[in-house]
């Protein structure tokens, strides 16, 4: 019975036919860039053209950002968000355009009818695909039309431009951007009420969120010379913890013994890994750890990473007494009050002075 109902299985299978003999495609209609080479050219011309616009725009989107002040208007709009969007804009736009008009009068333009097949090809089906990949590149003319393939590089190339100008805005670069506006002399205050701290304030194992006097300007005194934003970011690059440990605990390395007052020691606020705000502390290892990443320092041995992705140990900053009783900076932080970035102009600060 089985070998019946093979039988009959394998000789009712019908043999692979064209469903349609004619699909219905109408006779292929050669293009005016197919037959006359005047007008192969003229579209060739045309689409290099748009190419080598669209890279003029990219740098035209570069000029008008530094060169348009962001209060300056155009009918009653932004001047430089227009010139910045029309610019952009603009270029994508003609690279758009180009790229479908090479397509449509330059690249093969042959009609195609694909049958139904199964999810997985086979291999001769995918060995066809490739030979049809090919053969597209061949028929686009990439080979044989450097104008265009050069202007088409030239426009993608440029795209670059506002692209590293727009990155600028995520920021300010590391370079100049190395000192905090600590001071010899400048009080350290705590961070919430603005009150000046004096050494016998502060018990054994205690840790105080601080920043710089200069924020919290007593009476009849000038008031800082940033303000808005330029205030926000110099207060966050200014913060500190202040904490005090049992002198006995605290291992300073070589040129630091007189950084501390009686176990108390300051550090930055500003994990040296991402930037991010620290002040879990741990009174009894003396570490302190990020809530970020889990980098730990350890503040009784300068500052040292014990733990975590931080490769560099957190920034200390030196302090002492002035003559009313109140802690004072000693200096600007030695090292680089941020995140990992090259500490060459800090470094090179450093020599300058010492030469």
């Amino acid at each position: 019975m089985s070998d019946e109902i093979q039988s009959h299985d394998s000789s009712s299978t019908p043999a692979r036919t064209e469903p349609v003999q004619d699909p219905g495609l109408q006779p292929h209609q050669w293009r005016p860039t197919d037959v006359d080479p005047a007008q192969e050219r003229r579209a060739e011309r045309q689409i290099s053209g748009m190419f080598t616009v669209a890279a003029l725009l990219f740098v035209l989107f570069a000029v008008s950002y530094f060169a348009i002040d962001s209060d300056q208007t155009f009918l009653n709009w932004s001047a430089s968000n227009f010139a910045l969007g029309a610019t952009l804009g603009g270029g994508l736009l003609l690279i758009g355009v180009g790229i479908i008009q090479w397509a449509k009068k330059l690249m093969g333009d042959h009609e195609m009818v694909e049958m139904r097949h199964p999810a997985r090809s086979s291999a001769e089906d995918r060995e066809a695909v490739m030979a049809d990949i090919n053969a597209g590149l061949r028929e686009s003319g990439v080979g044989r039309r450097p104008l265009i393939r050069n202007s088409l590089f030239l426009s993608v190339g440029a795209l670059a431009v506002p692209s590293v100008v727009l990155l600028r805005d995520l920021g300010p670069l590391p370079h100049g951007q190395d000192e905090t506006v600590w001071k010899k002399g400048m009080r350290v205050v705590n961070d919430v009420s603005g009150l000046p701290i004096r050494p016998e304030e502060i018990e054994v194992g205690q840790l105080i969120n601080a920043e710089p006097a200069v924020f919290f300007p007593a009476e009849g005194e000038e008031e800082a010379e940033v303000h808005g934003h330029e205030l926000l970011a110099a207060k966050s690059k200014a913060a500190i913890i202040v904490v005090r440990m049992r002198p006995e605990d605290i291992t300073p390395s070589e040129g630091r013994e007189n950084w501390g007052i009686d176990g108390i020691l300051c550090y930055s606020k500003i994990c040296t890994h991402v930037g991010c705000p620290i002040s879990l502390w741990e009174q009894q290892t003396h570490h302190l750890l990020c809530p970020c990443h889990q980098s730990t320092f350890d503040l009784a041995d300068n500052g040292k990473v014990i733990f975590g992705p931080a490769h560099r140990p957190l920034p200390q900053l030196p302090l002492g007494v002035d003559s009313e009783g109140y802690i004072i900076a000693m200096s600007d932080f030695p090292e680089i009050v941020a995140p990992s970035y090259p500490e060459l102009a800090r470094d090179q600060k450093r020599l300058d002075g010492e030469s």
